[in-house]
């Protein structure tokens, strides 16, 4: 994959207000840095900048992923909010509608519509009540056969809401169990023995996003991975948690996990009933709260059938062989 060119500084003059009127500044960074995202936002001769400076009024200087904005006051704000929610979409060219509709489309945060992830559609109606779920809710439940998109939508949902800045960071959780296996022993620190357990998290990640974008959002925290015994005891706030392969934790793990979530964020619980790696004398903790959850206010369960899988065409067929 080759890497996107460093685009050069960029001036724009909008028409201002006299020079009598008292003008201030505004300074922001678009993080993550997405070179490719960053072209889209400013479109083919700055034409988007230009566009983005007269719908405010205001002056925009660029540098990199650096702006800075100068007008009246009362603009600055809208302005930068207008950059940023174009610079989250931005995943393809923009025309100027393109550009003013999403300068006018308000934030999740304001809307009491549905919001589905920008990068992704839904294949099937499961899927589609699966990101409608998630959208609506607090902690949602994705039960079902492997393949079927449970991890990658949810993914794809934690990225838009990352964007928008309806979320700080997103923390990625799954229990160090192994499939059946005995692997042994692990080299390394503790973050290097668990990552194998957390690799299915990352080719997720890599699939929605570049690899630069993939080591921007790890290297500033904006992303976190962390096996799920290492949750106990946190509090997490503002945040868009996904524990992936939940089937194989236990009735504690699963207890003390759902507790951990703090304000302003949601949750996001992936696994299949049918692929439990715990011992015979453990029970899922999976298992158990499946019994009761739907009941809870905020929380939904959405279950994937073997046809909903988006594997390989086989795969469908051996699932199908498997549940008869």
């Amino acid at each position: 994959m080759c890497a996107s060119p460093v685009l050069p500084a960029t001036r724009y003059v909008a028409n201002l207000p006299p020079r009598s009127t008292l003008l201030a500044s505004l300074q922001f960074a678009l993080q993550p840095v997405d070179n490719s995202r960053l072209a889209n936002l400013c479109g083919i001769n700055d034409d988007n900048i230009k566009l983005l400076g007269e719908i405010f009024n205001v002056k925009i200087l660029r540098r990199s992923e650096n702006f800075r904005i100068i007008g009246d006051a009362a603009n600055l704000t809208q302005a930068r909010s207008a950059i940023k929610r174009v610079y989250a979409n931005a995943h393809q060219q923009l025309d100027e509608i393109g550009m003013r509709s999403l300068i006018s489309s308000p934030n999740r945060a304001n809307s009491n519509s549905t919001r589905l992830p920008s990068r992704v559609r839904s294949r099937g109606e499961n899927q589609r009540k699966y990101l409608v779920a998630i959208s609506n809710h607090d902690i949602t439940f994705g039960i079902g056969a492997s393949g079927t998109g449970k991890t990658y939508l949810a993914m794809a949902c934690a990225l838009d809401e990352l964007e928008s800045e309806a979320v700080r960071r997103i923390i990625l959780v799954r229990p160090a169990v192994e499939a059946g296996e005995n692997l042994g022993f692990l080299p390394g620190d503790p973050v290097q023995k668990v990552n194998p357990y957390l690799r299915p998290l990352q080719d997720a990640l890599h699939e929605l996003c570049s690899d630069s974008m993939v080591d921007s959002l790890l290297r500033h925290d904006r992303i976190e991975l962390a096996p799920l015994a290492y949750m106990r005891g946190r509090t997490l706030t503002n945040s868009f948690v996904i524990l992936d392969e939940a089937q194989n934790t236990t009735r504690t793990q699963m207890k003390m996990f759902l507790t951990r979530l703090g304000r302003d964020s949601r949750c996001v619980v992936t696994g299949d009933e049918t692929q439990i790696d715990l011992p015979s004398n453990e029970e899922s903790g999976l298992v158990k709260v499946l019994s009761f959850i739907e009941k809870v206010e905020g929380c939904a369960v959405v279950r994937f059938a073997p046809s909903d899988t988006m594997r390989h065409s086989v795969v469908r067929k051996i699932l199908d062989e498997y549940e008869s």
